[in-house]
């Protein structure tokens, strides 16, 4: 049953019940009216009087419109209703957006009166709101609260509006498009729904394609983002090279987040976790992934997550999550997620309370959010994080091989230099970038593409000059050897390798050494 039918069923319980005091939050005003009116029409209420306040058009009869009282103010409505109450047997007067009602204040107790006066003669006062009811006033009642449309709801309100416009406009949606476009526009309105919907009809006709046009637009109406940073991609910045046993799991995935899953017990994609050593793509995965799926890709900064207030960083994390949810289908990046989660010193209890909220989400929560998280210090990670059944995989981003550091420069060479290398200068780059991550590669490169570019052009580069770059790069592998190697070793035991596998497990400089694939910026 969807939230609606629920929320329905459970107002016309209450109304029948005759309870005094019915609090009916949402944020869809004119939703929730018509789900009251329809309760209203129902033949066995039509002795029933149904009144409704609104301030801009006063009070009027809910079934048929027509003014009841000249004064239009909030005052002569209560008024009113009290007079009414005591005369009128089962009278409900229906209260659009009353006003301030969080807290114990003159306007609650004022309707909390007259929801005692109602009481005496099975009155019924619905207060139509999207913020909390003040308690004193909500324990004389009941409560419930209408949520934003559900998907199968939503696809009911898209096939709707599509029956309302074919032999209008050409539409060229299937059965699947649909659910597709439902499953997308979870987390919005129903008058937001159909805005985007008449968006493309406007345009002339509805086109398969426009099933991902809808998902960008809705990504538009959410401009500030409690929580969220809202990243934009460039087609051209961002592809996967390499990582072969990471690409293949993400095309299944990829298909399953958009497969109806009604019926099969089955939930939709929820992440996947990227350890691995630093500067080798872990980060630009995320931006990958959201390219190659055309979803919107929103940065969770765990750094702001936390405050100095008690209970603010819960809250926080709470809030964004509840964004998340709402914005989705998306790629949730949180980068160096063990800046935020790890908490096993902390004697405050606060990160470990924002690692159960952020795992309890990421079991329970059935949007089509798919995380993506980085780590580069996995000692650091909570024990819990890395439990089977949190993400949906554990991957471990190795150094580049020799194979992986060829496409490498290859690809920056041609970015930065604006030329083709020569096969025997790729092979001693080959050889001098040995430890390197794809990181330093780039930076290396970016240095060459700024000498071209001041010197002259690239027929005036030495071959040399690019080696002597190479050779005076100091990557981390050198620098930091013990941390680099803890952070492998680690990563072959307990992580599924996110490239080709390879043989044996030496450290760099070794001929068995253990190869992976990174991610590369750049065309394919």
């Amino acid at each position: 049953m969807s939230n609606y039918a629920a929320s329905q069923h459970d107002l016309d319980r209450y109304l029948t019940a005759r309870v005094p005091v019915i609090g009916l939050r949402t944020i869809e005003q004119q939703r929730a009216l018509r789900m009251v009116k329809e309760v209203a029409g129902q033949p066995r209420r039509s002795g029933q009087q149904f009144w409704i306040h609104t301030r801009a058009t006063g009070l009027r009869d809910l079934r048929t419109s027509s003014s009841v009282l000249d004064d239009r103010s909030f005052t002569g409505a209560t008024d009113f209703a009290a007079a009414q109450f005591a005369v009128r047997q089962q009278a409900t007067l229906v209260l659009v957006d009353p006003g301030d009602v969080e807290s114990d204040s003159p306007l609650t107790r004022e309707l909390a009166e007259l929801a005692r006066i109602a009481d005496d003669n099975a009155g019924c006062v619905v207060l139509l709101t999207d913020s909390p009811i003040w308690s004193g006033l909500q324990r004389l009642g009941m409560s419930l609260q209408l949520d934003l449309p559900d998907a199968d709801e939503m696809h009911g309100i898209i096939g709707d509006f599509l029956d309302a416009h074919h032999g209008v406009v050409p539409v060229h949606w299937s059965g699947d498009d649909v659910r597709r476009a439902a499953e997308f526009l979870r987390g919005v309105t129903e008058g937001e729904a159909v805005n985007l919907m008449a968006t493309l009809v406007a345009k002339g006709s509805v086109e398969a394609d426009d099933v991902l046009e809808l998902a960008r637009s809705k990504d538009r109406i959410f401009n500030d983002l409690a929580g969220l940073e809202r990243l934009t991609l460039k087609s051209e910045d961002y592809a996967v090279g390499g990582l072969s046993s990471l690409r293949d799991w993400l095309e299944r995935k990829h298909r399953l987040m958009h497969t109806d899953l009604r019926g099969t017990g089955l939930r939709p994609p929820r992440g996947v976790l990227l350890v691995g050593v630093p500067g080798c793509g872990k980060s630009l995965s995320a931006k990958a992934i959201a390219q190659q799926w055309q979803l919107p890709l929103y940065r969770l900064d765990m750094a702001s997550i936390h405050g100095r207030y008690l209970g603010e960083s819960e809250s926080r994390m709470r809030e964004a999550l509840q964004t998340a949810d709402r914005v989705a289908p998306c790629i949730l990046w949180i980068d160096e997620i063990e800046k935020g989660l790890a908490g096993s010193h902390d004697i405050s209890g606060v990160s470990q309370r924002v690692i159960g909220q952020f795992l309890f989400w990421l079991q329970e929560s059935d949007s089509r959010a798919f995380v993506v998280a980085t780590a580069n210090d996995v000692r650091s990670l909570p024990p819990e994080l890395l439990r089977k059944g949190r993400f949906d995989e554990l991957f471990f981003v190795d150094l580049p091989d020799e194979t992986d550091r060829r496409e490498i420069i290859e690809l920056y060479y041609r970015r930065y230099v604006k030329t083709e290398p020569e096969p025997g200068q790729i092979d001693r780059l080959v050889d001098l970038s040995e430890g390197f991550a794809g990181s330093d590669i780039e930076s290396a490169l970016h240095d060459v593409g700024a000498e071209v570019l001041l010197g002259g052009g690239a027929d005036r580069l030495s071959p040399s000059f690019i080696e002597d770059i190479f050779a005076n790069t100091a990557p981390l592998i050198r620098s930091n050897p013990e941390q680099i190697e803890e952070i492998r070793a680690w990563g072959r035991e307990r992580a599924v390798p996110a490239g080709r596998p390879a043989h044996g497990t030496g450290p760099i400089g070794s001929p068995n050494r253990h190869g992976r694939r990174v991610v590369l910026l750049g065309d394919d």
